[in-house]
């Protein structure tokens, strides 16, 4: 059997690394990929952005299934050109990849299937956006509504402060068209979960909550980053949670897109805040999430292959997934000056060595040169470990961590530390 994974990133090579210890032993390829895919799968030099090259590849080495992992190759519409060559997909197609591709229509969604988010309003003209301001409290949340690579979401202070990034959204277009149209929304209070839905566009099933780091300092401090590290199970998602999103989210999310002619088959990332509202949707993504992967896909103890077939052939039953009954976490070890400049090229050591301490290294950023291995990304390496209870797996996660080096390498100190205090 033949798979193709489409990225390059951490969480790409943990769906290879999961990928290949399928029972069925699947040669596996990966476009582009990265140093660490290339240990396990054969790297395919063509963009994961490329649709035509993906496609002239897939049609000349005919995989039996393409696993997608970024947004933008899926908002591109890459599940529905595979698709229309008779060739599988586990992700979903252009029109349901809107629910992460603009926020207007992952809104309008929500709002007609009684999905429980934050109140909003849609806006296309910045005078009136900047009118509408006085129907929100602050700190208000503006979000532009496509893709803006994690950037495009600015929680604004005051009015001064929300005004100016009004401005800088829609008429300086800080994120190009992306900014076009914004969402205006309250702010919600609380913490956040990441939920992984498995649909086969009827059939849902959901793996283990995780909790993203997104600041790039300790105690959630600095700019926001593409994730500092990760953990799961999340204690703030808890059975009665879980079940509130399965069936007050998701199963309402599908039906609704079904009703529009919409079969999302793939995995659905629901984005939750759980606060004193309730548990509301933030976002919705149309794929895994990362560095969420590194954790929540290595937690899955059956094999991967006939959960990702079942989901392209509607047959996704909850048997066939079976959780690891380990806490796992993951930290993120960045270049120096991520998440802003950086440098590429510098020489990386130890991942031997974090091995032997019980960790899974994943290659986030990085590359082979002249025989070693160097940095070619802002977030470079991700350790995830397991562990009896979160705090041995995060103990062990960053004993990995301190046995590996690179020049001004930076990671975050305190992953997991509100499940802490709440466990």
């Amino acid at each position: 059997m033949k798979i193709l994974v489409i990225g390059s990133g951490g969480r790409e090579h943990a769906i290879v690394w999961k990928l290949a210890q399928d029972a069925g032993r699947p040669e596996i390829f990966c476009a582009p990929g990265n140093a660490g895919t290339a240990e396990l799968a054969t790297n395919v030099a063509v963009s994961a952005e490329d649709i035509p090259g993906l496609l002239a590849w897939a049609k000349a080495n005919r995989p039996d299934l393409t696993v997608v992992g970024p947004e933008v190759p899926l908002c591109l519409g890459v599940a529905d050109a595979f698709e229309a060559e008779g060739l599988r997909v586990f992700g979903p197609c252009r029109e349901a990849a809107r629910l992460e591709g603009s926020k207007v229509f992952s809104k309008e969604v929500m709002e007609a299937a009684g999905v429980p988010t934050a109140r909003f309003r849609v806006y296309d003209d910045v005078k009136d956006a900047i009118g509408g301001l006085s129907e929100f409290d602050y700190p208000v949340v503006l979000k532009a509504d496509g893709l803006a690579a994690g950037k495009g979401v600015i929680i604004a202070a005051t009015r001064a402060e929300a005004k100016e990034a009004l401005q800088r959204m829609m008429t300086e277009r800080a994120f190009g068209d992306a900014g076009t149209e914004i969402v205006m929304e309250e702010f919600l209070e609380g913490e956040e979960a990441s939920v992984f839905a498995l649909c086969d566009g009827e059939h849902v099933v959901l793996l283990p909550a995780a909790q993203d780091h997104k600041r790039v300092f300790d105690h959630d401090e600095g700019p926001n980053t593409g994730g500092m590290g990760a953990y799961t199970p999340a204690p703030i998602a808890t059975h009665e949670v879980m079940r509130f999103t399965r069936r007050n989210v998701v199963e309402p999310m599908l039906k609704e897109l079904r009703r529009r002619g919409i079969s999302y088959k793939g995995v659905l990332f629901v984005g939750l805040m759980i606060g004193p509202k309730g548990v509301n949707v933030l976002e919705f993504n149309c794929r895994f999430g990362d560095p969420e992967t590194e954790v929540v896909v290595p937690s899955i103890a059956s094999d991967l292959v006939p959960i990702l077939n079942a989901c392209v052939d509607g047959t996704l039953t909850e048997d066939l997934v079976s959780i690891r009954g380990e806490a796992a976490a993951t930290v993120v070890m960045a270049a120096p000056g991520y998440p802003g400049h950086y440098p590429k090229g510098l020489p990386i050591t130890g991942l031997a060595e974090a091995a032997e301490a019980g960790c899974h290294v994943f290659h986030a950023g990085t590359a082979m040169k002249d025989g070693r291995l160097v940095t070619s990304g802002g977030r470079v390496l991700t350790v995830t470990a397991f562990g009896k209870d979160l705090r041995e797996a995060v103990t062990t996660a960053y004993d990995g961590v301190r046995r590996i080096s690179f020049e001004g390498a930076h990671y975050r100190h305190d992953i997991a530390e509100k499940a802490f205090h709440r466990l």
